[in-house]
Protein backbone atom coordinates (compact mmCIF):
# COMPACT_ATOMS: atom_id res chain seq x y z
CA UNK A 1 0.00 0.00 0.00
CA UNK A 2 1.58 3.42 -0.88
CA UNK A 3 -0.12 7.00 -0.84
CA UNK A 4 1.65 10.23 -1.51
CA UNK A 5 0.83 13.50 0.17
CA UNK A 6 2.02 17.09 -1.75
CA UNK A 7 1.72 20.04 0.39
CA UNK A 8 -0.39 22.96 -1.46
CA UNK A 9 -0.46 25.86 1.03
CA UNK A 10 -1.82 27.55 4.08
CA UNK A 11 -1.53 24.49 5.92
CA UNK A 12 -3.56 22.19 3.36
CA UNK A 13 -2.52 18.74 1.90
CA UNK A 14 -3.45 16.88 -0.78
CA UNK A 15 -3.35 13.38 -1.53
CA UNK A 16 -4.93 10.79 -3.11
CA UNK A 17 -4.99 7.87 -5.95
CA UNK A 18 -5.41 8.59 -9.49
CA UNK A 19 -8.21 11.69 -9.94
CA UNK A 20 -9.26 11.49 -6.58
CA UNK A 21 -8.00 13.64 -3.72
CA UNK A 22 -8.74 14.19 -0.09
CA UNK A 23 -7.65 17.77 0.94
CA UNK A 24 -6.32 17.66 4.80
CA UNK A 25 -5.78 20.75 6.71
CA UNK A 26 -3.37 21.45 10.12
CA UNK A 27 -5.60 24.30 11.11
CA UNK A 28 -8.46 23.37 12.95
CA UNK A 29 -10.81 26.08 14.22
CA UNK A 30 -11.59 26.21 17.86
CA UNK A 31 -15.45 24.80 17.62
CA UNK A 32 -13.71 21.58 15.70
CA UNK A 33 -14.74 22.72 12.34
CA UNK A 34 -12.20 23.43 9.53
CA UNK A 35 -11.92 24.18 5.40
CA UNK A 36 -10.84 20.53 5.69
CA UNK A 37 -10.54 17.25 7.37
CA UNK A 38 -7.10 17.32 9.80
CA UNK A 39 -4.84 14.03 9.56
CA UNK A 40 -6.35 12.76 12.56
CA UNK A 41 -10.02 13.21 11.87
CA UNK A 42 -8.93 11.41 8.51
CA UNK A 43 -8.43 8.23 10.40
CA UNK A 44 -11.68 8.51 12.41
CA UNK A 45 -13.15 8.37 8.59
CA UNK A 46 -10.88 5.58 7.54
CA UNK A 47 -12.14 3.70 10.75
CA UNK A 48 -15.48 4.49 9.64
CA UNK A 49 -15.26 3.42 6.16
CA UNK A 50 -13.36 0.13 6.94
CA UNK A 51 -15.83 -1.28 9.45
CA UNK A 52 -19.04 0.22 7.64
CA UNK A 53 -18.08 -1.87 4.60
CA UNK A 54 -17.30 -4.90 6.40
CA UNK A 55 -20.72 -4.72 7.95
CA UNK A 56 -22.57 -3.42 4.70
CA UNK A 57 -20.97 -6.76 3.07
CA UNK A 58 -21.32 -8.98 5.34
CA UNK A 59 -25.13 -8.33 5.32
CA UNK A 60 -25.67 -8.36 1.76
CA UNK A 61 -23.89 -11.34 1.95
CA UNK A 62 -26.70 -13.08 3.89
CA UNK A 63 -29.24 -11.48 1.90
CA UNK A 64 -30.27 -8.47 4.72
CA UNK A 65 -32.31 -5.85 3.85
CA UNK A 66 -31.36 -2.47 5.15
CA UNK A 67 -31.44 1.25 4.79
CA UNK A 68 -29.44 3.83 6.08
CA UNK A 69 -26.51 2.41 7.27
CA UNK A 70 -24.39 5.34 9.13
CA UNK A 71 -21.49 5.03 11.00
CA UNK A 72 -19.89 7.69 13.36
CA UNK A 73 -16.69 7.76 14.98
CA UNK A 74 -15.80 10.19 18.03
CA UNK A 75 -12.23 9.99 19.92
CA UNK A 76 -10.98 11.54 22.61
CA UNK A 77 -7.15 12.52 22.98
CA UNK A 78 -4.50 12.37 25.97
CA UNK A 79 -3.52 15.93 27.16
CA UNK A 80 0.20 15.16 26.33
CA UNK A 81 1.69 15.75 23.34
CA UNK A 82 1.78 14.12 20.73
CA UNK A 83 -1.53 13.51 21.66
CA UNK A 84 -3.31 10.33 20.58
CA UNK A 85 -6.49 8.87 20.87
CA UNK A 86 -7.26 7.22 24.25
CA UNK A 87 -10.78 6.52 23.78
CA UNK A 88 -12.98 5.51 20.38
CA UNK A 89 -16.39 5.47 20.24
CA UNK A 90 -18.26 3.77 17.25
CA UNK A 91 -21.70 4.06 16.78
CA UNK A 92 -23.88 2.17 13.86
CA UNK A 93 -26.66 3.27 12.48
CA UNK A 94 -29.08 1.26 10.80
CA UNK A 95 -32.76 0.41 9.41
CA UNK A 96 -33.14 -3.30 9.17
CA UNK A 97 -35.74 -6.19 9.67
CA UNK A 98 -36.24 -6.60 13.54
CA UNK A 99 -35.61 -10.45 13.11
CA UNK A 100 -32.41 -9.38 11.19
CA UNK A 101 -31.03 -7.46 14.34
CA UNK A 102 -29.01 -10.44 15.12
CA UNK A 103 -27.26 -10.67 12.20
CA UNK A 104 -26.73 -6.39 12.05
CA UNK A 105 -25.12 -7.50 15.62
CA UNK A 106 -23.26 -10.39 14.87
CA UNK A 107 -21.58 -8.27 11.17
CA UNK A 108 -20.54 -5.48 13.58
CA UNK A 109 -18.96 -7.84 16.07
CA UNK A 110 -16.93 -10.31 13.30
CA UNK A 111 -16.04 -6.31 11.94
CA UNK A 112 -14.47 -5.03 15.00
CA UNK A 113 -12.95 -8.40 16.67
CA UNK A 114 -11.81 -10.16 13.23
CA UNK A 115 -11.97 -8.18 9.73
CA UNK A 116 -11.37 -4.66 10.14
CA UNK A 117 -7.69 -3.80 9.74
CA UNK A 118 -8.28 -0.31 10.90
CA UNK A 119 -10.04 -1.29 14.34
CA UNK A 120 -7.07 -3.70 14.87
CA UNK A 121 -4.27 -1.28 14.41
CA UNK A 122 -6.20 1.79 16.64
CA UNK A 123 -6.82 -0.80 19.56
CA UNK A 124 -3.27 -1.36 20.40
CA UNK A 125 -3.35 2.36 21.22
CA UNK A 126 -6.70 3.26 22.25
CA UNK A 127 -9.71 1.74 23.88
CA UNK A 128 -12.07 1.11 21.22
CA UNK A 129 -16.14 1.10 22.04
CA UNK A 130 -18.80 0.35 19.71
CA UNK A 131 -22.81 0.99 20.03
CA UNK A 132 -25.72 -0.03 17.88
CA UNK A 133 -28.56 2.40 17.18
CA UNK A 134 -31.45 0.00 15.60
CA UNK A 135 -34.22 1.32 14.16
CA UNK A 136 -36.60 -1.68 13.25
CA UNK A 137 -37.90 -1.19 8.91
CA UNK A 138 -41.86 -1.60 9.01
Amino acid sequence: MRVRTEYQEDMRFASGVGDARVVMSGRAEADGGSEAPTPKQLVLHGLAGCTGLDVATMLERQKVPFEGLVVEAEAEQTNAQPKVFRTIRVVYRIRARAEDRPKVERAIELSQAQFCGVSAMLRRGATLEHRLDFEPLD
